[in-house]
């Protein structure tokens, strides 16, 4: 409405300034100067009362059909009156003001989108702590460097870029549109687009890492099926390969998508999007990426529910496991996105439109906290490593340390677990010996014949794969959160 306001003003003066031009040759005697007073355009007018029409390039004009005028007054020596104590010259608009009632529906509908805005700000800045939180603990501590963290540092990474780019797109938004030219050339300016730069390069960027985004759920859902569902010998050589899906594949389809705006869309800011078919560009594979990990998801489920049947799990802990396996896999690998995808709001009016928006944008804000809880700070690898630093900052840095951590045990209640068996090792310290977990050594007896002694032979021990993940230290560890659940009815 402003830039399409601002095209008919321009128009408006232009029309303004060559009938002036041609009615100063027929002024004679007293009046008062034709002029463009940037509202209404008045003309050479002998002394009296003055009225024009209301400016027809007013928004409201059309919508009510007002046909109102604009007042001013010519003195009798030739002068426009001017307002009192004061150098401005009086005009009453009165009757070219818009009616009270035209934007009241406008007015509902922006502060429900304030309070939208609201709320997914406060979920963007309560994920980017967390993640950032996530992100510094998975690099600090070596102990969890492996590949499964290491697709996990990037998804995370990619969820704090997608929220500093919609929090810096609503930043330069609201400088853009509150800031209000004060002179014709600004106006003229902003009209240009020249001010509209910046809110297209954040418009840019955040597309960008919302691809990012989706992809990187896309390698945790490849990267869940190739440990459950197929057998791999060797995880090196699969992170780089990760790493190219998860960063440069939106490059893919961000380039002809920008060339597609440049050339057939180019409206300022680049926030609307009224070719569906340029749309599609960036939104058919982020689709593509859901619906992969959605039948990742449905094996992954089959999986599950096969492995609880065999073990003759009772009815209720099984229902019990199954549903929370699947909330668990629900965020990683983004199945609910598919549903706000498929259904597009924009094909629905008033508040179910208003209810969708705000559930999608909501809940997209709050997924990176959910993620960093489920895979960082619930997940029993990370605690223990906490534990053990905490345990030996305490060691190291609090004299009585005993005061702390020495007398848990009878704090324990009826329903806390029972306390870990320890052994002492050669350093000093105690360890926990961890509970045993279904994970069971495949003994393979296999002779190897060597040069020195034909007789000796070794026997090699693998790990079955689907439910283990290798570590830094060359141990296998149990710290999927899924896996865990896979597992919990044996512990």
């Amino acid at each position: 409405m402003l830039k399409n306001t601002m095209k008919k003003w321009s128009q408006y003066k232009q029309e303004c300034t060559e009938r002036l031009e041609r009615e100063r040759a027929l002024a004679t005697g007293v009046y008062c100067n034709g002029t463009f007073d940037q509202f209404a355009c008045w003309p050479y007018s002998p002394p009296g009362n003055i009225s024009v029409p209301c400016p027809w390039y007013l928004p409201w004009m059309d919508q009510t059909g007002n046909t109102g005028y604009v007042y001013r007054y010519c003195s009798d020596k030739g002068v426009w009156q001017t307002m009192e104590n004061s150098t401005n010259i009086w005009r009453d608009v009165t009757e070219c003001s818009a009616n009270s009632n035209l934007f009241k529906e406008n007015e509902k509908e922006h502060s429900l989108l304030t309070l939208i805005r609201v709320s997914y700000t406060i979920g963007y800045s309560i994920s980017l702590v967390t993640l950032v939180l996530a992100l510094f603990i998975l690099l600090i501590f070596r102990k969890l460097h492996c590949t499964r963290n290491y697709i996990h540092m990037n998804m995370f990474a990619s969820f704090i870029m997608k929220a500093v780019a919609v929090l810096m797109k609503d930043m330069v938004h609201t400088n853009a549109y509150a800031k209000k030219p004060s002179d014709e050339n600004g106006w003229m300016t902003y009209l240009k687009g020249e001010e509209a730069t910046a809110c297209t390069v954040v418009q840019v960027l955040m597309h960008f890492f919302i691809g990012t985004n989706y992809f990187w759920l896309l390698v945790e859902g490849i990267y869940l099926h190739t440990i459950l569902v197929t057998v791999v010998l060797s995880e090196r050589g699969l992170l780089m390969k990760y790493f190219a899906i998860g960063w440069f594949c939106p490059l893919l389809f961000m380039t002809p998508w920008v060339v597609a705006r440049v050339y057939l869309e180019n409206n300022v800011c680049w926030g609307r999007n009224e070719k569906k078919g340029i749309w599609w560009i960036i939104k058919g594979p982020m689709l593509l990426c859901i619906l992969i990990n959605f039948i990742i998801f449905l094996k992954i489920l089959k999986l599950l529910h096969l492995k609880l049947k065999a073990q003759q799990v009772k009815s209720t802990d099984y229902k019990l496991r199954l549903a929370r396996a699947t909330l668990i896999l629900i965020p990683l690998l983004g199945t609910h996105k598919l549903l706000f995808i498929l259904i597009n709001n924009e094909q629905f009016e008033g508040r179910t439109k208003q209810a969708l928006l705000f559930l999608e944008l909501t809940m997209g804000s709050f997924e990176g906290f959910l993620v960093v809880m489920l895979y960082c700070f619930k997940n029993a690898e990370v605690q223990a490593e906490l534990r053990k630093q905490w345990n030996l900052f305490l060691l190291h840095y609090v004299p009585c340390q005993n005061c702390l951590i020495g007398n848990r045990d009878k704090h324990q209640t009826k329903r806390s677990k029972p306390p870990r068996k320890k052994y002492l090792i050669s350093n000093g310290f105690y360890q926990d010996v961890k509970r045993p977990s279904s994970v069971q050594l495949l003994h393979v007896t296999v002779n190897v014949t060597a040069e020195s002694d034909p007789q000796r032979s070794t026997q090699l021990e693998y790990f079955a794969r689907g439910s283990v993940s290798e570590s830094s230290d060359g141990g296998l560890t149990l710290g999927e959160t899924l896996e865990e659940t896979m597992v919990e009815s044996e512990t």
